[in-house]
């Protein structure tokens, strides 16, 4: 086995498995409610509108099953093009990359843009699997603090300037925006507009990761900062977008995209030829035929609802059952509700706690790359329905009594 340790690359040697992927299982246990997972309703799946336009694909014949261009099906990429400007971003198709999710995504931007040794800069706390996959880069990670209002910019600034002092070369940032994984918050556009301006002071890209900016229970969508650096002279050459189909219609295709200037984009397309060839045809195919059916554009509204009605049920519960022992920030869209325990009482801990009650969360220490804060947690409600989450803090007190009797 020495032997065998030996042979093994060092971004592998000491790496972990996500604590999430690892919780994921308890969302198949019938006995337990989970809101740990990430993960999108099923029952919000349009299963009747993903069969109709999986046959239409299949009717293509043998252009669904061939090999094909790295950068994705031109259809779906121009498709792309029309579902970002309604967001605010106007592009091309040769701007877009289709990725096989978007942690594809992640892996490679990460490897276009850093070198082992390189700074990556993320907000505390921040998406895990972005740090899985900048630490599988070699990226020395500086972690920003966070506030409710996004990032906070002037430890951005200062972080910055002391890297600089140091010599360190500072290649990205990496920011979830728009309801914010895991805290939910969002960021202002009069700060998104300051971050641009910091990244071209000080030559740095933002990696803008939007998966969930489509699932809004109130309020006005706030402008994508790639979008805001496209209306600037050298704005986009800071930034690059990253968004998901997960979310949205189903996690099981597979599908995301990256938007970025054209010279970007070419350095992503050869790495990606390194990485896979190309993103499967067929899900491509499915989801260009699902978009032209118009069905997504009525589907989201649904899902913000329904979303919002969950969330709405589960800070009522926990006001109810738990409120004594625990604060929350209040997200206005997206999938996450951002928690702290009071009293000095350990997530980690409480967990085991929660698994013998019925009740699965997962604990905010993994959503930190240093100075872990291990009295917050996460809480998803996107796949428990309003009954579910009164039955979830239910749960949640009794684990807690059980925690304050054994310590």
């Amino acid at each position: 086995m020495e032997d065998l340790n030996a042979l093994f690359a060092s971004r592998v040697v000491g790496a972990q498995s996500s604590i999430v992927r690892e919780l994921l299982a308890f969302s198949k246990m019938p006995h337990i409610i989970s809101l740990a997972g990430g993960i999108p309703a099923a029952d919000m799946f349009d299963l009747e509108g993903i069969e109709a336009a999986t046959l239409e694909a299949m009717k293509m014949g043998v252009s669904a099953y061939q090999y094909s261009v790295t950068d994705g099906e031109p259809e779906l990429r121009e498709r792309v093009t029309h579902l970002i400007a309604e967001r605010g971003i106007e592009s091309d198709k040769d701007q877009v990359v289709i990725t096989s999710g978007s942690q594809q995504g992640l892996d490679l931007v990460a490897r276009t843009f850093i070198d082992a040794g390189d700074v990556v800069l993320v907000e505390q706390p921040t998406y895990l699997a972005a740090i899985q996959v900048f630490r599988m880069a070699g990226a020395e990670i500086a972690s920003i603090k966070g506030s409710t209002d996004g990032l906070d910019l002037d430890d951005l600034e200062a972080q910055v300037k002391a890297l600089k002092a140091q010599n360190k070369r500072i290649k990205a940032l990496y920011i979830v925006p728009t309801f914010a994984n895991p805290t939910g918050s969002t960021m202002s556009e009069a700060n998104r507009v300051r971050l641009l301006s910091l990244a071209v002071e000080y030559n740095f890209v933002i990696l803008e990761d939007d998966p969930y900016g489509e699932i809004r229970f109130e309020g006005d969508r706030v402008p994508s900062i790639y979008g805001l650096a496209k209306r600037t002279a050298t704005g986009e050459d800071h930034a690059v977008y990253l968004s998901s189909f997960s979310k949205i219609l189903v996690p099981g295709l597979r599908l995301g995209f990256i938007v970025a200037n054209k010279a970007i984009r070419e350095k992503i397309v050869l790495v990606k030829q390194s990485v896979d060839l190309h993103t499967p045809v067929l899900p491509q195919l499915i989801v260009e035929k699902y978009l032209a059916s118009g069905h997504l554009k009525d589907r989201i509204p649904a899902i913000s609802y329904t979303y919002g009605q969950r969330c709405a049920s589960l800070m009522k519960a926990l006001d109810e059952y738990v409120g004594e022992d625990l604060e929350y920030q209040k997200p206005v869209g997206g999938m996450f509700l951002w928690a702290r325990l009071k009293n000095g009482m350990s997530a980690t801990k409480l967990l085991n706690y929660g698994k013998d009650a019925g009740v699965v969360f997962v604990p905010g220490a993994a959503f930190y790359a240093e100075g872990a804060d291990d009295s917050t947690l996460r809480l998803s409600f996107a796949t428990v329905n309003p009954e579910g989450t009164v039955e979830a803090a239910k749960r949640l007190a009794v684990a807690i009594q059980k925690y304050k009797e054994s310590n």
